[in-house]
């Protein structure tokens, strides 16, 4: 099974984190962000990923570090969890509808890190969640998993419903470049022969 258990303790926060990328959409989610916790679940859900996540943050100051590094955890179980990436489709892409938001979410697991983030969220919170922190999160676990994404916003007003949309895409997206390609299961598919 392709799974990881990452524990990060830094004096910003404390985070256990449980990854099985085969699984069944299931999870545990406290990052002590409500927000956060929901469009964590969302990903988790579609993408078919099973989940857990416990984060002790310092967010009497803001929610920065708890997303970044929730970011960065993630990012860590996913590039860990597939090792050498033997037999991965690599790419995934899905354009995703969120009631009057569109959102399209294209990546390829590729070993390097590229960030083309082109969302354009209309309001500086939902709740008390900073929404620039979407951003901040995406290019925190594409660092650490060696991930090139691109998230475009075709249509949207509500950014809740953006939001949504860029996690639930990224989640499907994901899903499909960790799937096994069966035929070429012992195959690294990269000409290189490393990814």
């Amino acid at each position: 099974m392709r799974r990881k258990k990452i524990v990060r303790d830094t004096k910003e926060t404390k985070i256990a984190l449980a990854l099985e990328i085969d699984g069944t959409g299931a999870y545990e989610i406290d990052s002590g962000c409500g927000f956060l916790d929901h469009m964590l679940e969302l990903f988790t859900r579609h993408g078919r990923f099973d989940i857990a996540v416990e984060c002790e943050g310092d967010t009497k100051v803001d929610y920065h570090h708890t997303v970044e590094d929730i970011g960065i955890a993630m990012g860590s179980a996913f590039r860990e969890a597939l090792g050498d990436k033997r037999g991965i489709y690599r790419y995934g892409s899905m354009l995703l509808p969120m009631d009057e938001a569109l959102v399209l979410c294209s990546l390829d697991i590729s070993g390097r890190s590229c960030v083309i983030f082109d969302v354009d969220i209309p309001t500086q919170k939902v709740g008390d969640f900073d929404t620039e922190l979407v951003k901040e999160f995406v290019e925190a676990m594409a660092r650490e998993m060696g991930l090139t994404i691109h998230l475009r916003m075709l249509a949207g007003e509500n950014s809740h419903h953006i939001i949504e949309a860029v996690f639930k895409g990224m989640g499907r997206a994901l899903r499909q470049a960790c799937a096994i390609e069966k035929e070429y299961a012992d195959e690294i598919p990269s000409t290189k022969g490393v990814l």
